[in-house]
């Protein structure tokens, strides 16, 4: 009795060719997309940052209030760092009439250099807002 040879089925599964075309077209893609995904995460860990720095404000009014003058983080019961410790908050020159806060970015937030320094000031009830690359936040 004669035996019949098989039919040979295809293989089934990608190529080594099919498979590195599809990693290449993957790391194009994100290469575009990283860029707008690292904008929009900077962007907001800057709200956080911004609203932990009106915290601070309404924080500082509530101590005035009852001083005669204006705090400290610890003496008005503010953490020295936004959740999420992205940026960290430091008061300086706290007096009758006013204070310096200033919001500065750390970790990978430092690489954020447009806003790397948000600055809160409060002089004889005027209020500024700045933000820059260095303390000085001139922008």
């Amino acid at each position: 009795m004669r035996t019949l040879p098989r039919a040979r089925r295809p293989a089934a599964g990608f190529t080594l060719l099919e498979t590195m075309i599809a990693t290449a077209i993957s790391a194009v893609l994100a290469s575009v997309a990283y860029p707008s995904f690292s904008a929009a995460l900077h962007k907001v860990r800057r709200t956080e940052a911004m609203v932990a720095m009106l915290q601070l404000q309404q924080a500082q009014e509530r101590w005035r209030s009852g001083s005669h003058r204006y705090g400290t983080l610890a003496e008005v019961g503010v953490a020295s760092a936004v959740p999420g410790r992205n940026y960290l908050l430091s008061v300086t020159e706290p007096s009758i009439t006013g204070y310096v806060a200033i919001a500065e970015a750390s970790g990978a937030q430092a690489r954020d250099r447009t806003c790397r320094y948000l600055r809160l000031g409060i002089e004889s009830g005027n209020v500024s807002y700045r933000s820059g690359e260095t303390a000085a936040a001139a922008n």
